[in-house]
């Protein structure tokens, strides 16, 4: 899934997961992947044992990675990793703007991996 905001491009990603590692294994690729992103933001559930985690990569506290887990809690998703990696396109969106943003792509990529 691909958004692109404000000349900022947005990409999201999901992948059913049932570890930390291999949480580590996909974000470390990732970024072998995409070492231009200026963010690769995330957040995942796992239900055994019980986690769920947000990093935000960068971007002001809380307008990243929250959201994102948000969308996750809110579908009730579990067992999964959702990721955005964002291409700064030069364009400051605001904290407001960035939420919106992060949970807009989070949304759409869920939507798309059904």
């Amino acid at each position: 899934m691909l958004i692109e905001i404000k000349k900022s491009k947005f990409i999201g990603q999901y992948y059913s997961i049932d570890s930390k590692e291999k949480v580590e294994e996909i974000i470390s690729n990732l970024k072998k992947e995409h070492k231009k992103a200026t963010h690769i933001c995330y957040a995942y559930r796992i239900t055994s044992p019980f986690s769920e985690k947000f990093f935000d990569d960068g971007e002001p506290s809380g307008t990243a990675g929250k959201p994102i887990l948000n969308v996750l809690q809110k579908q009730g998703k579990e067992n999964c990793l959702l990721v955005i990696i964002r291409y700064f396109g030069g364009i400051k969106l605001g904290s407001g703007g960035l939420v919106r943003a992060y949970t807009k792509i989070a949304s759409e990529t869920l939507k798309e991996s059904i």
